[in-house]
């Protein structure tokens, strides 16, 4: 195994990485802000009130992207493994 081996796995890792976690953080940017200018309109400032949306809005984008997700991750592990015996050949 070389080197350019290792760091395209490493980009492959961090591609799927960022693929995987960007419905549940654009999901939480999302509500933050909007909690965050409902309470400068309002000016409530409660930690619960920008806490419970979030963690329902989480919840609510892994219900929907949680199919995906778990499709996209398995076909990242069946590929690293099919390209395991490339790898160990050397080629």
């Amino acid at each position: 195994m070389n080197s350019s081996a290792v760091l395209d796995i490493c980009l492959q890792a961090l591609i799927a990485a960022a693929k995987l976690s960007a419905p549940v953080l654009v999901t939480s940017l999302v509500v933050g802000l909007a909690i965050s200018l409902v309470q400068s309109v309002t000016q409530l400032q409660e930690a619960t009130l920008s806490f419970v949306p979030k963690a329902v809005a989480v919840a609510i984008a892994l219900v929907v992207c949680g199919n995906w997700m778990i499709s996209e991750m398995v076909g990242f592990t069946n590929d690293l493994f099919a390209r395991i015996p490339s790898l160990l050949n050397g080629s």
